[in-house]
C-alpha cells in the first residue's frame, strides 16, 4: 500500500505543477523548468518507496526489465491515472480556469515527438535507476527530470511533451489536450516504454 501511495503523491505534484504552469500562461513563467524540477524532486522523494515511476510507460519498461512485480502493474497505472485527474482538478481549482485544448496539427510528427522523447525517458530510468554499473548513484533524479525538461522544451509545441499517459489524461482533463487526441500519447508513449527496455535488455543482458 506504500508504495501506491507515494506512486499517488509524486504523479499528484508532477501534473499538479503541470496544471500551475501551464494554465495561467503567466509572462515569466517557463513550465520546462518547473516539472523538470517537480519530477525530479518526487524522484528523490520516493524512490526508495515505490521506484518513483509516476509514468504507465515507466511501469510498463520497468516491468519488461524485469524489476517491476506483475501484480503491481496494473494497480500502478491505476493510481497513476487517478493522481493525474485528481491533480487537474485541483489546479483547475487554484487557477480559476481551465485551458484551451491544444491542436495536434500532423498527427505523424506527434506520434514520433512522443514516441522519441518517452523512449528517451524510459531509457534514462532503466540506465540511472536499475542498472547495476549505476547502483546507488546520487544523479537518477536529476537526469530523470531533466530528460523530461528537455523533452518538454524540444517537441511540446509538437505533441504537448507529455511522454506519459497518465499526464496525457490529465491534461485533457485541465483542456489543454482534446481528449480524442489521446490516443496519440497511449499509443506512442507505451510503444516508447517498450522499445527502451528492449534496447535496455540488449545491452544489458550480460549484467541484468
Amino acid at each position: 500500500m506504500k508504495k501506491y501511495i507515494a506512486e499517488f503523491i509524486g504523479t499528484f505534484f508532477l501534473v499538479l505543477t503541470i496544471g500551475l504552469t501551464v494554465l495561467p500562461a503567466a509572462v515569466g513563467v517557463i513550465p520546462p523548468l518547473a516539472i523538470g524540477a517537480a519530477l525530479m524532486a518526487m524522484v528523490y522523494a520516493t524512490g526508495h518507496i515505490s521506484g518513483a515511476h509516476f509514468n504507465p510507460a515507466v511501469t510498463l519498461a520497468i516491468f519488461i526489465r524485469r524489476k517491476c512485480d506483475l501484480k503491481d502493474v496494473v494497480p500502478y497505472w491505476i493510481v497513476q491515472v487517478l493522481a493525474g485527474l485528481t491533480a487537474a482538478q485541483v489546479a483547475v481549482f487554484l487557477v480559476g480556469k481551465s485551458g484551451l485544448p491544444m491542436e495536434i496539427k500532423d498527427v505523424p510528427q506527434a506520434l514520433v515527438a512522443e514516441f522519441l522523447f518517452t523512449f528517451a525517458l524510459a531509457y534514462v530510468v532503466l540506465n540511472v535507476a536499475t542498472a547495476k554499473g549505476t547502483a546507488g548513484n546520487s544523479f537518477y533524479g536529476l537526469a530523470i527530470g531533466m530528460t523530461v525538461m528537455a523533452g518538454a522544451f524540444s517537441v511540446g509545441g509538437i505533441s504537448g511533451g507529455a511522454f506519459n499517459p497518465a499526464v496525457a489524461v490529465s491534461m485533457a482533463g485541465m483542456k489543454l489536450l482534446s481528449f480524442s487526441d489521446i490516443w496519440i500519447h497511449i499509443v506512442a508513449d507505451m510503444a516508447g516504454g517498450i522499445v527502451a527496455a528492449l534496447v535496455f535488455n540488449f545491452f544489458e543482458s550480460d549484467n541484468a
